[in-house]
Protein backbone atom coordinates (compact mmCIF):
# COMPACT_ATOMS: atom_id res chain seq x y z
CA UNK A 1 0.00 0.00 0.00
CA UNK A 2 1.67 3.20 -1.52
CA UNK A 3 1.62 5.24 2.19
CA UNK A 4 4.20 7.72 3.34
CA UNK A 5 4.75 9.04 6.96
CA UNK A 6 5.37 12.77 6.35
CA UNK A 7 5.49 13.81 10.27
CA UNK A 8 6.18 12.48 13.75
CA UNK A 9 5.88 13.95 17.10
CA UNK A 10 7.04 12.90 20.54
CA UNK A 11 6.32 13.65 24.18
CA UNK A 12 8.53 12.12 26.38
CA UNK A 13 7.72 13.17 30.72
CA UNK A 14 10.19 15.45 31.82
CA UNK A 15 10.12 13.77 35.34
CA UNK A 16 12.58 10.30 35.67
CA UNK A 17 12.37 7.65 37.50
CA UNK A 18 14.99 5.78 38.31
CA UNK A 19 15.18 1.81 38.93
CA UNK A 20 16.77 3.35 42.40
CA UNK A 21 13.89 5.70 43.00
CA UNK A 22 11.15 2.83 42.34
CA UNK A 23 13.36 0.16 44.80
CA UNK A 24 11.94 0.94 47.87
CA UNK A 25 8.30 0.77 46.13
CA UNK A 26 8.28 -2.78 45.15
CA UNK A 27 10.66 -4.10 48.02
CA UNK A 28 13.53 -4.99 45.68
CA UNK A 29 17.08 -3.75 44.50
CA UNK A 30 18.04 -1.45 42.07
CA UNK A 31 19.94 -4.29 40.80
CA UNK A 32 17.43 -6.57 40.88
CA UNK A 33 15.04 -4.84 39.02
CA UNK A 34 17.45 -3.95 35.85
CA UNK A 35 18.28 -7.50 35.31
CA UNK A 36 14.56 -8.62 35.90
CA UNK A 37 12.71 -6.07 32.85
CA UNK A 38 16.21 -4.22 31.50
CA UNK A 39 14.89 -0.79 32.41
CA UNK A 40 17.09 1.40 34.28
CA UNK A 41 14.62 4.58 34.54
CA UNK A 42 11.29 5.44 33.12
CA UNK A 43 9.31 8.88 32.48
CA UNK A 44 6.42 9.66 34.87
CA UNK A 45 3.54 11.91 33.41
CA UNK A 46 1.69 14.85 35.51
CA UNK A 47 -0.34 15.13 32.80
CA UNK A 48 -3.01 12.65 31.47
CA UNK A 49 -3.20 10.65 28.45
CA UNK A 50 -5.32 13.18 26.11
CA UNK A 51 -2.55 15.97 26.73
CA UNK A 52 0.31 13.91 26.41
CA UNK A 53 -0.83 12.46 23.08
CA UNK A 54 -1.99 16.24 22.15
CA UNK A 55 1.55 17.09 22.29
CA UNK A 56 2.87 14.78 20.14
CA UNK A 57 -0.18 15.25 17.52
CA UNK A 58 0.50 19.03 17.08
CA UNK A 59 4.00 18.60 16.59
CA UNK A 60 3.37 15.68 14.22
CA UNK A 61 0.78 18.13 12.48
CA UNK A 62 3.30 21.01 12.44
CA UNK A 63 2.50 23.91 10.10
CA UNK A 64 0.33 21.55 7.68
CA UNK A 65 -3.14 20.77 6.93
CA UNK A 66 -5.08 19.35 9.33
CA UNK A 67 -5.91 15.81 9.48
CA UNK A 68 -9.17 14.56 8.15
CA UNK A 69 -8.95 11.58 10.36
CA UNK A 70 -7.25 10.82 14.36
CA UNK A 71 -6.98 7.37 15.08
CA UNK A 72 -6.00 6.02 19.11
CA UNK A 73 -3.47 3.45 19.00
CA UNK A 74 -3.24 3.16 22.34
CA UNK A 75 -2.93 0.43 25.01
CA UNK A 76 -5.14 2.25 27.86
CA UNK A 77 -7.76 4.71 27.43
CA UNK A 78 -9.03 8.05 29.70
CA UNK A 79 -11.87 7.18 30.61
CA UNK A 80 -14.54 3.72 29.49
CA UNK A 81 -16.60 6.13 27.18
CA UNK A 82 -16.27 8.47 25.16
CA UNK A 83 -13.10 7.17 22.55
CA UNK A 84 -9.80 8.42 24.00
CA UNK A 85 -9.31 10.12 20.55
CA UNK A 86 -12.32 12.48 20.83
CA UNK A 87 -9.88 14.38 24.01
CA UNK A 88 -7.22 14.49 21.38
CA UNK A 89 -8.77 16.97 19.35
CA UNK A 90 -10.51 18.76 22.25
CA UNK A 91 -7.11 18.97 23.56
CA UNK A 92 -5.29 20.01 20.26
CA UNK A 93 -8.31 22.72 19.96
CA UNK A 94 -10.09 21.02 16.93
CA UNK A 95 -13.65 20.21 15.90
CA UNK A 96 -15.46 18.48 13.36
CA UNK A 97 -12.56 15.49 12.71
CA UNK A 98 -14.05 12.16 12.84
CA UNK A 99 -12.09 10.25 15.41
CA UNK A 100 -12.08 7.05 17.08
CA UNK A 101 -9.70 4.08 18.46
CA UNK A 102 -8.32 0.54 17.00
CA UNK A 103 -7.51 -0.96 20.38
CA UNK A 104 -5.48 -4.11 20.81
CA UNK A 105 -3.04 -3.30 23.50
CA UNK A 106 0.58 -2.89 22.59
CA UNK A 107 -0.07 -3.85 19.10
CA UNK A 108 -2.44 -0.78 18.54
CA UNK A 109 0.22 1.41 16.65
CA UNK A 110 1.48 -1.17 14.44
CA UNK A 111 -2.28 -2.46 13.66
CA UNK A 112 -3.30 1.27 13.48
CA UNK A 113 -0.96 1.62 11.01
CA UNK A 114 -1.92 -1.18 8.36
CA UNK A 115 -5.62 0.58 9.25
CA UNK A 116 -4.69 3.93 8.23
CA UNK A 117 -3.07 2.35 4.98
CA UNK A 118 -5.87 0.51 3.95
CA UNK A 119 -7.99 3.71 4.10
CA UNK A 120 -5.70 5.70 2.03
CA UNK A 121 -5.62 3.26 -0.77
CA UNK A 122 -8.94 2.82 -0.47
CA UNK A 123 -8.85 6.85 -1.08
CA UNK A 124 -12.06 6.95 2.01
CA UNK A 125 -8.90 9.19 3.66
CA UNK A 126 -6.15 11.39 2.50
CA UNK A 127 -4.18 12.66 5.67
CA UNK A 128 -4.38 10.40 8.79
CA UNK A 129 -3.02 11.32 12.29
CA UNK A 130 -2.42 8.13 14.07
CA UNK A 131 -1.63 8.52 18.06
CA UNK A 132 -0.45 6.57 20.72
CA UNK A 133 -0.32 7.89 24.42
CA UNK A 134 0.24 5.30 27.35
CA UNK A 135 0.55 5.97 31.05
CA UNK A 136 1.37 2.89 32.59
CA UNK A 137 2.92 4.10 35.54
CA UNK A 138 -0.82 4.63 36.60
CA UNK A 139 -1.77 1.48 36.48
CA UNK A 140 1.39 -0.54 38.42
CA UNK A 141 0.63 -2.99 41.07
CA UNK A 142 3.82 -2.44 43.49
CA UNK A 143 3.13 -5.83 44.75
CA UNK A 144 3.97 -7.56 41.20
CA UNK A 145 7.41 -6.08 41.39
CA UNK A 146 7.99 -7.94 38.09
CA UNK A 147 5.20 -5.96 35.80
CA UNK A 148 5.52 -2.61 38.22
CA UNK A 149 9.26 -2.38 37.21
CA UNK A 150 8.33 -2.15 33.68
CA UNK A 151 5.71 0.00 32.80
CA UNK A 152 6.72 3.51 32.07
CA UNK A 153 4.53 6.63 30.18
CA UNK A 154 5.43 8.49 27.01
CA UNK A 155 3.30 9.60 23.66
CA UNK A 156 4.41 9.59 19.74
CA UNK A 157 1.88 10.45 16.76
CA UNK A 158 2.87 10.48 12.98
CA UNK A 159 1.28 11.82 10.34
CA UNK A 160 0.34 9.27 7.52
CA UNK A 161 -0.08 10.08 3.70
CA UNK A 162 -0.34 8.84 0.16
CA UNK A 163 3.25 8.21 -2.01
CA UNK A 164 3.69 10.79 -4.13
CA UNK A 165 4.57 9.18 -7.83
CA UNK A 166 8.65 9.77 -7.37
CA UNK A 167 8.09 8.47 -3.88
CA UNK A 168 9.21 5.20 -2.80
CA UNK A 169 7.38 5.02 0.82
CA UNK A 170 4.82 1.97 1.19
CA UNK A 171 3.69 -0.25 3.54
CA UNK A 172 5.06 -3.63 1.91
CA UNK A 173 3.92 -6.38 4.46
CA UNK A 174 1.61 -6.74 7.16
CA UNK A 175 0.73 -9.86 9.55
CA UNK A 176 -1.12 -10.72 12.43
CA UNK A 177 -1.91 -13.71 14.62
CA UNK A 178 -4.21 -14.17 18.09
CA UNK A 179 -3.95 -17.23 20.33
CA UNK A 180 -6.75 -16.28 23.03
CA UNK A 181 -5.61 -19.47 25.20
CA UNK A 182 -2.77 -16.56 26.47
CA UNK A 183 -5.73 -13.98 27.49
CA UNK A 184 -5.57 -14.27 30.86
CA UNK A 185 -1.65 -14.18 30.81
CA UNK A 186 -1.52 -9.80 30.83
CA UNK A 187 -4.72 -8.00 32.29
CA UNK A 188 -6.25 -5.52 33.91
CA UNK A 189 -9.29 -7.31 34.75
CA UNK A 190 -11.49 -4.32 36.22
CA UNK A 191 -13.01 -1.33 34.32
CA UNK A 192 -15.53 -3.71 32.12
CA UNK A 193 -18.06 -5.75 32.27
CA UNK A 194 -16.70 -8.39 34.17
CA UNK A 195 -15.41 -6.73 37.47
CA UNK A 196 -17.33 -3.68 37.31
CA UNK A 197 -16.94 -1.14 39.45
CA UNK A 198 -20.35 -1.18 41.38
CA UNK A 199 -19.54 -5.22 42.09
CA UNK A 200 -19.20 -6.20 45.66
CA UNK A 201 -16.48 -8.39 44.70
CA UNK A 202 -14.34 -6.04 42.83
CA UNK A 203 -11.04 -5.55 43.91
CA UNK A 204 -8.37 -2.43 43.77
CA UNK A 205 -6.18 -4.54 42.14
CA UNK A 206 -8.26 -5.77 39.64
CA UNK A 207 -8.07 -2.31 38.17
CA UNK A 208 -4.26 -2.65 37.86
CA UNK A 209 -1.73 -4.26 35.30
CA UNK A 210 -1.13 -7.71 36.13
CA UNK A 211 1.20 -10.31 34.10
CA UNK A 212 2.56 -13.54 34.49
CA UNK A 213 6.29 -12.49 32.52
CA UNK A 214 7.57 -16.10 32.11
CA UNK A 215 4.60 -17.55 30.60
CA UNK A 216 4.07 -14.83 28.75
CA UNK A 217 8.21 -14.83 27.66
CA UNK A 218 7.67 -18.55 26.82
CA UNK A 219 4.50 -17.99 24.10
CA UNK A 220 5.54 -14.48 22.68
CA UNK A 221 9.32 -15.32 21.79
CA UNK A 222 8.15 -18.49 19.90
CA UNK A 223 5.20 -16.88 17.94
CA UNK A 224 7.05 -13.73 17.24
CA UNK A 225 10.04 -15.83 15.81
CA UNK A 226 7.39 -17.48 13.65
CA UNK A 227 5.67 -14.15 12.24
CA UNK A 228 9.01 -13.00 11.40
CA UNK A 229 10.34 -15.98 9.35
CA UNK A 230 6.50 -15.71 8.22
CA UNK A 231 7.46 -12.28 6.68
CA UNK A 232 10.87 -12.57 5.65
CA UNK A 233 9.56 -16.12 3.44
CA UNK A 234 6.73 -13.69 1.76
CA UNK A 235 8.08 -10.71 1.19
CA UNK A 236 11.39 -13.13 -0.70
CA UNK A 237 13.66 -11.05 1.87
CA UNK A 238 16.56 -11.88 3.79
CA UNK A 239 17.42 -10.59 6.86
CA UNK A 240 20.42 -7.97 5.58
CA UNK A 241 17.49 -6.36 3.26
CA UNK A 242 15.82 -4.97 7.14
CA UNK A 243 17.24 -1.75 7.50
CA UNK A 244 16.17 -1.31 11.29
CA UNK A 245 13.68 -3.59 13.62
CA UNK A 246 11.72 -1.83 16.03
CA UNK A 247 10.06 -4.05 18.33
CA UNK A 248 7.40 -3.26 21.01
CA UNK A 249 9.79 -2.50 24.02
CA UNK A 250 8.26 -5.17 25.96
CA UNK A 251 11.62 -5.65 28.48
CA UNK A 252 15.22 -5.60 28.08
CA UNK A 253 15.52 -9.51 27.67
CA UNK A 254 12.54 -8.88 24.82
CA UNK A 255 14.09 -6.62 23.01
CA UNK A 256 17.42 -8.79 22.73
CA UNK A 257 15.75 -12.06 21.75
CA UNK A 258 15.28 -10.14 18.08
CA UNK A 259 19.59 -10.10 18.25
CA UNK A 260 19.93 -13.45 20.11
CA UNK A 261 17.10 -15.76 18.41
CA UNK A 262 16.57 -13.49 15.54
CA UNK A 263 19.51 -13.25 13.96
CA UNK A 264 19.28 -9.37 13.66
CA UNK A 265 22.83 -7.11 13.80
CA UNK A 266 22.24 -5.02 17.17
CA UNK A 267 23.16 -2.00 15.24
CA UNK A 268 19.87 -2.55 13.84
CA UNK A 269 17.47 -3.34 16.61
CA UNK A 270 16.29 -0.05 18.11
CA UNK A 271 16.20 -0.75 22.06
CA UNK A 272 14.51 2.31 23.91
CA UNK A 273 13.46 0.34 27.13
CA UNK A 274 16.24 0.97 29.31
CA UNK A 275 15.67 4.84 29.34
CA UNK A 276 11.97 4.94 29.12
CA UNK A 277 10.61 1.10 30.17
CA UNK A 278 7.22 -0.62 28.35
CA UNK A 279 5.27 2.38 27.53
CA UNK A 280 2.70 0.13 26.25
CA UNK A 281 1.26 0.81 22.68
CA UNK A 282 3.24 3.35 22.80
CA UNK A 283 6.83 1.87 22.78
CA UNK A 284 7.00 1.05 19.22
CA UNK A 285 5.84 4.60 17.80
CA UNK A 286 8.12 5.92 20.26
CA UNK A 287 11.01 4.19 19.15
CA UNK A 288 10.49 4.94 15.40
CA UNK A 289 9.58 8.34 16.06
CA UNK A 290 12.89 9.17 18.24
CA UNK A 291 15.13 6.84 15.46
CA UNK A 292 13.39 9.12 12.71
CA UNK A 293 13.95 12.12 14.39
CA UNK A 294 17.76 11.54 14.98
CA UNK A 295 18.06 11.49 11.20
CA UNK A 296 19.43 7.96 11.83
CA UNK A 297 16.17 6.78 9.04
CA UNK A 298 16.83 7.63 5.77
CA UNK A 299 13.78 7.15 2.77
CA UNK A 300 13.90 4.36 0.96
CA UNK A 301 15.19 2.12 4.08
CA UNK A 302 13.02 -0.91 5.03
CA UNK A 303 11.92 -1.03 8.93
CA UNK A 304 10.61 -4.18 10.50
CA UNK A 305 7.85 -3.28 13.07
CA UNK A 306 7.02 -6.63 15.36
CA UNK A 307 5.69 -7.50 18.72
CA UNK A 308 3.69 -9.34 20.70
CA UNK A 309 0.50 -7.32 22.99
CA UNK A 310 -2.41 -9.24 25.50
CA UNK A 311 -4.23 -11.51 23.83
CA UNK A 312 -1.77 -12.97 23.35
CA UNK A 313 -1.58 -11.57 20.05
CA UNK A 314 2.16 -10.90 17.44
CA UNK A 315 2.32 -8.89 14.76
CA UNK A 316 4.37 -6.90 12.33
CA UNK A 317 4.29 -4.87 9.28
CA UNK A 318 7.63 -3.60 7.06
CA UNK A 319 7.65 -0.66 5.66
CA UNK A 320 9.33 1.41 3.48
CA UNK A 321 10.50 4.81 4.87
Amino acid sequence: MKVKITGTGLYLPPIIQTSEDLAPLIGKSAEWIINKSGVKERRVSQIDVDKMGAIAGKEAIGNGTLPDLIINASGVPKQTIPDTSTFYQKAMGLKGIPSFSIHCTCLSFITAFHTASSFIQSKAYKKILIISSDRGTRGRNFNEPESASLLGDGAAAIILEPTTTSDQSELIYFKMKTWPDGAHLTEVRGGGTNKHPQDTETLPSDNLFSMDGPGIYKIARKQVYRIMLQALKETKLAREDIDWIIPHQASGKAVEAYISTGGFKKEKVINIVSDFGNCVAASVPMALTKTIQSGKIKRGEKILLIGTGAGLSAACALIQY
